[in-house]
């Protein structure tokens, strides 16, 4: 069964840091491009930041470029993203991707909050 979940979530105050995770199983991770994607109230899905199967290659929004990191650890099937400098239209729930050929899997959510 293939699953993708996400944590650490949570309430920050602005200026803040939180480390997200997304958890896979059910496929072959290493072979998987992954993504994390946000979603405000009332807003379209926007993609956050990606990275290649092998963790070679990263790409980011241009709101979050030099303040959110992503990373992966293919021997853990995992993906993470390191959030610096929240603020607060960073507000979102955050959700995990994973892509390869015709094969699209979402995880859940983590909500992210930042507010003082």
């Amino acid at each position: 069964q293939v699953q993708l979940v996400e944590s650490g979530g949570g309430l920050v105050q602005p200026g803040g840091s939180l480390k997200l995770s997304c958890a896979a199983s059910g496929f072959t991770f290493s072979r998987f491009f992954m993504s994390w994607y946000r979603q405000a109230p009332g807003k379209e899905r926007e993609l956050v930041a990606d990275i290649s199967s092998a963790g070679a290659r990263t790409s980011y929004a241009d709101s979050v470029k030099g303040r959110f990191t992503i990373f992966r650890d293919n021997a853990k099937n995992a993906v993470y993203l390191q959030m610096n400098s929240l603020k607060p239209e960073d507000t979102a729930v955050y959700y995990c991707n994973g892509r390869w050929f015709g094969n699209d899997y979402w995880g859940q959510g983590t909500q992210v909050t930042v507010s003082s």
